[in-house]
C-alpha cells in the first residue's frame, strides 16, 4: 500500500482528477463520486476542502487556467489588446474554452455556481494580464495612470464574454474584437483622465 497522499499534494490530485473529469464530461458530468474515484481519495477528503460541486468545478477550473499567457507587450496599447482578446478567443473556442462555456450555462440554474465565479472573479490572472497592459502603456504615455483601474481592466474580456453568452457561437469574428478594442476599450482608456 502506498504513502497516504496529504495537504498540497492531495489537493493537487484532486483538482487535477477534477480538471479531466470537466475535460471528458463537463461541468454537467463532473460528479464528486467520479473525482474521489480518480484521485484515489475519499469524497469527504475532498468536502473538506470544497463544500460543494459547483466550488471544485470553479476550482478545477481555475487550476486549468493558471498556465495563462502573459501580456502581450507589442509596443502599442491597441495592438496588446488585440492580441489579448485574440488570445482570447482562439482559448475559449478550444477545448478549454468548451469547459468555462459548460461552467456558463450551469450557472444559469446554479446561482452557488454563479456566486462562486463572481467571487474567485476579482483580480484574477487575465485581469491582471490587463492591468500589466495598462501600467506599460502609461509608462509609455499612451494612457493616463487613472485608466489603471481593474473594472477598465475587465472591461474588453467582459465585453468578449458576453459575444459567447449572448450570440452563443464557439468564436467571435475578428471584426468584432476589433470594434471591442477600438469603440470600447481605448476610447474609456483615454478618458480616464
Amino acid at each position: 500500500m502506498g504513502t497516504r497522499r496529504r495537504g498540497e499534494e492531495l489537493e493537487r490530485a484532486i483538482l487535477l482528477a477534477a480538471a479531466e473529469e470537466l475535460r471528458e464530461s463537463g461541468y454537467a458530468g463532473m460528479t464528486m463520486d467520479r473525482v474521489a474515484a480518480r484521485a484515489g481519495t475519499n469524497k469527504n477528503a475532498i468536502y473538506r476542502r470544497w463544500p460543494h460541486r459547483a466550488a471544485l468545478g470553479i476550482a478545477a477550473y481555475r487550476h486549468l487556467s493558471d498556465a495563462a499567457m502573459p501580456a502581450p507587450d507589442t509596443g502599442s496599447l491597441r495592438t496588446d489588446a488585440l492580441e489579448m482578446l485574440r488570445q482570447a478567443n482562439e482559448t475559449w473556442s478550444s477545448p478549454h474554452g468548451a469547459i468555462l462555456r459548460g461552467l456558463l450555462a450551469a450557472a444559469a440554474d446554479d446561482p452557488q455556481l454563479i456566486a462562486l465565479m463572481r467571487e474567485r472573479s476579482g483580480v484574477d490572472t487575465m485581469d491582471r494580464a490587463w492591468l500589466t497592459m495598462l501600467e506599460r502603456a502609461v509608462t509609455r504615455g499612451e494612457a493616463p495612470a487613472a485608466a489603471v483601474h481593474p473594472r477598465v481592466a475587465a472591461t474588453p474580456m467582459m465585453l468578449l464574454r458576453a459575444e459567447y453568452a449572448m450570440r452563443g457561437i464557439p468564436s467571435v469574428p475578428d471584426e468584432v474584437l476589433v470594434e471591442i478594442v477600438d469603440e470600447v476599450f481605448l476610447p474609456l482608456v483615454r478618458g480616464h483622465s
